[in-house]
């Protein structure tokens, strides 16, 4: 067959074609099923795009094809992750909730592969600078019996957008297809894939196949902040439910010794003399016991939380020592062999999960940069230390 396919793209003022014979081995093209998260990462994308990714559409194809629209992007498997990547920081500037959370699902969508089953590979080579989007991976093919990692991926998925105040049910947005057949000659994995509907066509059509209920995500997310809010309200708004709890804490008069009225997050009692009540946000000192080194208090938790960072055999499987959180019910986020990765992951949620103030979390940033540029419990040491752990 010598057609092309065309790929318009209107949001970058470009069109791009691409030769059939890229098409030719693979499962049926699916990849415009989801054309409402496309759509709307294109048009983050369009805010700045400093690699020049031709379209989102391009992260969802299999590398020769993913090659072709990939901008200065080398590795085409890591183009998903650096199309989410990049337009979760345009939204992030923008302060749009509803973007990030796009860039979220858009990273968490399944890619094509060359036949049904088939899974695609993932990307290895470039680290997310968003730890959000690091945290996550793509969906599998169902037919590769990957639906409990699918499961496990649309919760982290959840988690990660009750995080920023977004909504969490809406992690079903990067449900997939049901499972195609294997081995069948016509490489026809079911589906749909349809450029002209803005709705997405695996929603149009009633393809999608949630990986959790409404249920399973809000116990998936009820150790987040703001997660669990969203239970409670009629439009599943999880960002208004989470000013609404940041608002609600800490505006009590203290009972401190400090002289005036300080009001902090913390959810003790402030027993710090002096002008120590303010500046100490965040720690959960009810003793009154002096807090230093970022509000670590007596058990060494930081607002109440335990945010060092521990090295060795991880929780996840890893077949080497690596870094991971020490409490990953709170800090949810997978092993890595760079300190950073968990480090940056910990200050960006440190804020929301432990009700700390502004100076926990530069405190909690610059831990992170003591231990950029060392190696194993140094490393790990090094970023405790400085926060006080």
């Amino acid at each position: 067959m010598k057609q092309q396919i065309l790929y318009a793209l209107p949001m970058l003022g470009a069109v791009t074609a691409m030769p059939a014979a890229h098409m030719a081995k693979r499962s049926v093209p699916r990849e415009h099923a989801h054309e409402d998260i496309l759509r709307k990462v294109d048009a983050l994308l369009a805010l700045n795009n400093p690699d020049n990714i031709q379209a989102a559409v391009f992260g969802l194809l299999g590398a020769a094809a993913a090659s072709q629209g990939a901008g200065n992007i080398a590795d085409p498997d890591c183009l998903q992750q650096a199309t989410a990547d990049q337009a979760f920081t345009n939204a992030k500037e923008a302060g749009d909730i509803d973007g990030m959370t796009d860039a979220l699902i858009f990273r968490a969508l399944e890619r094509n592969t060359g036949s049904v089953g088939l899974e695609s590979v993932p990307c290895e080579s470039i680290q997310a600078v968003n730890p959000e989007i690091a945290a996550l991976q793509q969906h599998q093919d169902a037919a590769a019996e990957q639906q409990e990692l699918n499961k496990q991926i649309a919760a982290e998925l959840a988690r990660q957008i009750a995080s920023i105040g977004g909504d969490p049910l809406r992690a079903n947005e990067a449900s997939t297809f049901a499972p195609g057949e294997i081995g069948d000659p016509t490489a026809n994995g079911g589906g749909c894939n349809d450029e002209n509907d803005p709705n997405g066509c695996i929603n149009t059509l009633g393809l999608r196949v949630d990986d959790l209920s409404e249920e399973e995500i809000l116990a998936a997310v009820q150790d987040v902040a703001g997660g669990v809010a969203a239970g409670n309200n009629n439009n599943n708004n999880t960002a208004n439910a989470c000013e609404k709890k940041k608002a609600g804490k800490g505006k009590g008069k203290g009972k401190g010794k400090a002289k005036g009225k300080g009001k902090g997050k913390g959810k003790g009692k402030a027993e710090a003399k002096g002008k120590d009540a303010n500046k100490k946000k965040g720690a959960n000192n009810q003793a009154g016991e002096g807090v230093d080194n970022a509000g670590v208090d007596s058990n060494n938790n930081v607002g109440g939380c335990n945010a060092a960072i521990v090295f060795g055999a991880p929780s996840d499987g890893r077949q080497q020592d690596a870094f991971e959180p020490a409490d990953l019910s709170l800090f949810n986020h997978g092993s890595a062999l760079n300190i950073a990765v968990i480090s940056n992951f910990i200050c960006s949620q440190i804020s929301n999960r432990c009700s700390v103030g502004a100076d926990v979390v530069s405190s909690c940033e610059a831990a992170a940069a003591a231990a950029n540029g060392l190696v194993g419990q140094a490393a790990a040491d090094a970023f405790n230390s400085a926060l006080g752990l």
